[in-house]
C-alpha cells in the first residue's frame, strides 16, 4: 500500500490544506493527516479540537484518516507503515525551510522521501496564521475554511 503522511499543526485546517489532501488522495492509496501537538508553537486550538476539525473536513475522502501525534515524524511514519511525507509549498520562501526538513527527515530515516505539492492559485495566499488573525479580529473567514472551523474559531475568540 502506498501511504503518504501529511504532517502539520493544522491550527486550523484550511481550504488550502484540503486542496492538497484531496489531490493527494487521488495519488496515494492512503493519506494520513498527522496533526502535531506542537506545544512549542503554542497552538490556538488544542490538539483534540484540531484533530476533530480535520476529521470533519476530510470526511468525504474515504482513503484519508487523521491522527494526532507528539513524537518524531519519522517515528510516526514507521508506526503508519509509510515512507512518504507530503508537504505544501505556497511560495518560494517556503522552499528553503521545507528542503531543510526533508533533508533532516531523510538523515534520521534514510528510506523516507518528501513530496511537495503547490496549492491551487485560489488557495495560494491562505495560511492558518492569517485565518486565525482575521477570525480574532472578527473578520469573515468562511471562504477560506470549512464551516466547522468557522464555528470553532468563533467559539474560541468569542467566549
Amino acid at each position: 500500500m502506498n501511504i503518504v503522511v501529511y504532517p502539520g499543526t493544522f491550527d486550523p485546517i484550511t481550504n488550502g490544506h484540503y486542496d492538497l489532501i484531496e489531490r493527494a488522495a487521488k495519488m496515494f492509496d492512503k493519506v494520513v493527516i498527522a496533526v502535531a501537538a506542537s506545544p512549542g508553537k503554542r497552538p490556538t486550538l488544542d490538539l483534540h479540537t484540531r484533530v476533530a476539525l480535520a476529521r470533519e473536513v476530510v470526511k468525504p475522502l474515504p482513503n484519508v484518516e487523521v491522527t494526532g501525534f507528539a513524537c518524531l515524524l519519522t517515528e510516526l511514519l514507521e508506526q503508519q507503515g509509510a515512507r512518504i511525507i507530503l508537504r505544501g509549498l505556497r511560495a518560494v520562501s517556503d522552499f528553503e525551510y521545507e528542503l531543510q526538513l526533508a533533508n533532516m527527515n531523510r538523515a534520521q530515516s534514510p528510506g523516507v522521501e518528501s513530496v511537495f505539492l503547490t496549492p491551487a492559485v485560489e488557495n495560494s495566499y491562505i495560511s492558518s496564521t492569517i485565518v486565525r488573525e482575521i477570525a480574532r479580529l472578527g473578520g469573515d473567514i468562511s471562504q477560506h475554511v470549512h464551516p466547522m472551523v468557522v464555528e470553532a474559531l468563533d467559539r474560541h475568540y468569542n467566549t
